[in-house]
């Protein structure tokens, strides 16, 4: 026995002296690559122990949110922000204790206006569904005020897909398929699908990339879609065509888009047969008439003249020739790979270009034929309230749902390397997401996050979130003093 164990002791320290022999010349080799190589000056300099420096740059992203960032420093979605997202979908206790965190000083802060008199919960009764392309064919009731907003298949992977259309079915939202078209996996789940032709055109173009009226009928006969949004510029690109990296074109992805496989999916930066805004209504009025669904439009705001143009070309033509509806999409980013001068210094954020698009609607009598989506960080109730009392009729998110999904920010959805299996197109990373637990996730953050926006319209006094008017919120400015929406953005109807 003595013998067998000083055995394995021999063998333990021979693999031992073997493992530290082939480390050093591991080091040998690096100090020898690192000192004559040309390109990195911090190796050059400082040889092996120069290459620390990018595992730690590397390593940074995923710390700091857990070691140093405070629970409301953290960009694009602080700790708190993030944490009111897990417990809604996980469906615990989401009230807190000891006061807010949250700066009320802090200029751009949204401060309700409370009632003496709020509504009584049992008084109050769920949001109405609201009628989308009263002109279509196929007009649409939609019953949830918060939805999933644009990620295509191949952007998000084949379960994080199933889990979210799964979760739509069972909240009762809507979920926008994104420019990718419509995969098995949206139709798997059941939930209501926004189908959205992007620049590229993917599942509504034919052989040559146009616009296809063959693909708009196949579309316009699926149960599911109910209705169809034209995408003009999402929030993360405004000015740039979809990018998909050449690393997550399986062969199912470029089959769905008609693309090959292993290539970059670049969609082009517009839609080339769209110059004018007689343009966009001739192909809005296309899709709608070969699809019989309502039909919107998708844009990041920065110049807004165009937006005069099109609604004087609508009055024109008559009402019935309006898009059912308009996303307005923040111009701070989102979910897809961007450059990032794109992603932080193009187009205006949601805060302002959302009340001048209702302004706009309403100087030219269309507010109430046009509705209004919002789009763009409104993963938490108060962001989403807010939006509602500027005058948007839904909230779209996309990282909410994410998040939802187990998303932990790890900062990697542009590339194939998401830990938590959601924008990832590996086996092995896709295995920790399970669509059928994920899926009740998404339906409990959906309806928690219904429920707490009607909190804050029971406590402005109103019945219901679309009740919420501008004088209900106020907004902090640089002096620490908040001023209501109604007097920093007083152009609007009374309608609104």
């Amino acid at each position: 026995m003595i013998d067998y164990a000083f055995n394995w002791v021999q063998a333990l320290s021979s693999v031992f002296v073997f493992a530290i022999g082939l480390l050093i010349l591991a080091i040998i080799v690096m100090f020898i690559v690192d000192i004559t190589q040309t390109k990195h000056t911090v190796r050059r300099n400082f040889p092996v122990v120069g290459r620390f420096r990018y595992v730690f740059e590397h390593m940074g992203e995923f710390f700091r949110q857990y070691f140093f960032a405070q629970d409301r420093e953290e960009m694009p979605f602080n700790r708190a922000q993030r944490s009111w997202v897990y417990q809604a979908a996980k469906g615990v206790d989401s009230t807190v204790a000891f006061g807010s965190t949250l700066s009320l000083a802090r200029p751009g802060t949204a401060i309700f206006v409370n009632c003496p008199y709020p509504k009584l919960e049992e008084d109050a009764s769920e949001t109405k569904p609201m009628l989308i392309g009263p002109y279509a064919k196929k007009p649409y009731y939609a019953k949830s005020i918060v939805n999933v907003s644009a990620m295509s298949f191949g952007a998000l992977s084949k379960p994080a897909v199933l889990a979210l259309s799964n979760g739509s079915r069972m909240a009762g939202n809507w979920m926008n398929t994104g420019e990718g078209g419509i995969s098995p996996w949206h139709l798997e789940g059941g939930g209501d699908l926004i189908f959205q032709i992007g620049t590229a055109k993917y599942g509504a173009r034919d052989n040559d990339g146009n616009l296809s009226d063959e693909k708009l009928r196949e579309a316009g006969e699926i149960e599911q879609v109910k209705m169809i949004e034209l995408k003009l510029s999402q929030g993360a690109k405004p000015g740039k065509g979809g990018i998909l990296p050449a690393e997550k074109v399986t062969k199912e992805i470029a089959d769905i888009r008609g693309i090959k496989v292993g290539e970059a999916s670049i969609s082009p930066n517009r839609h080339p047969e769209i110059n004018s805004a007689a343009d966009l209504l001739d192909t809005l009025n296309r899709i709608r008439d070969v699809s019989g669904l309502p039909v919107g439009f998708k844009s990041v705001i920065g110049a807004y003249g165009w937006l005069d143009e099109l609604f004087e070309e609508i009055n024109q033509r008559g009402i019935e020739s309006a898009p059912d509806f308009i996303t307005v999409d923040s111009g701070d980013g989102g979910t897809g790979a961007a450059p990032m001068s794109l992603i932080d210094h193009v187009g205006l954020p949601i805060k302002e270009s959302l009340p001048l698009v209702v302004d706009m609607l309403c100087r030219h009598g269309l507010r109430d034929r046009i509705r209004v989506i919002a789009s763009g960080k409104l993963i938490n109730p108060s962001e989403a309230a807010a939006a509602l009392c500027i005058g948007a009729d839904f909230v779209n998110t996309a990282r909410g749902f994410m998040l939802a999904l187990g998303c932990i920010q790890a900062l990697q959805c542009n590339k194939n390397t998401c830990p938590t299996g959601i924008t990832t197109h590996s086996r092995r990373l896709q295995r920790g997401l399970v669509p059928e637990d994920k899926a009740k996730r998404v339906q409990r953050y959906s309806e928690t996050m219904r429920k707490e926006i009607g909190i804050i319209a029971h406590s402005c006094g109103v019945s219901e979130p679309r009740e919420l008017r501008r004088f209900h919120c106020r907004v902090v400015q640089d002096d620490g003093r908040s001023k209501p929406l109604d007097e920093l953005y007083p152009n609007v109807s009374s309608a609104q």
